[in-house]
């Protein structure tokens, strides 16, 4: 369905907002459906990444800065993130014993088991909202997207 039919537009767009409105639609799609594979954790999709990251340190602590660095949404208030997972003891959080200025964090093996009991039904969802293109299309919508956010990058 086009974008117009989605939001129920009575005025003609412009190329350039239809595009902009098409991701931002989708995105909410994408995060609500997320969302849904999420909600039986009671988890956000910004916990899942924090989670995702610390797991990607391989038994290595994280600092802050670390995390916050290599989250994909970057507003992300990541302190409150890592406060609400260690409610759910999905991780460690310690002084480092080098500079006590410095926290920090480490997934629990409970984390590691949500995320493992987690990753195929993430990858179930990643592929069921793909089905609708093709290997090549799927190819050619990354290219699109990285050169649309490098132009976004690069204005800066």
């Amino acid at each position: 369905m086009k974008i117009e039919d989605e939001i129920k537009s009575t005025v003609a767009l412009d190329l350039s907002k239809k595009i902009i409105l098409n991701i931002m639609y989708t995105n909410n799609i994408l995060s609500e459906r997320f969302h849904e594979v999420l909600k039986p954790y009671d988890l956000s999709g910004e916990q899942y990444n924090v989670l995702r990251i610390l797991r990607g340190q391989k038994g290595n602590p994280a600092n802050m800065c670390v995390i916050q660095e290599r989250m994909v949404a970057k507003t992300s208030n990541t302190t409150r993130l890592v406060d609400k997972l260690l409610l759910k003891e999905l991780v460690t959080r310690n002084v480092c014993p080098d500079n006590r200025r410095k926290i920090e964090v480490l997934i629990t093996q409970k984390g590691l088991d949500v995320l493992a009991e987690l990753e195929p039904k993430v990858n179930n969802h990643e592929k069921f909202m793909t089905t609708n293109l093709n290997p090549e299309e799927l190819e050619q919508l990354n290219e699109l997207l990285e050169k649309y956010r490098n132009t976004e990058i690069n204005n800066k």
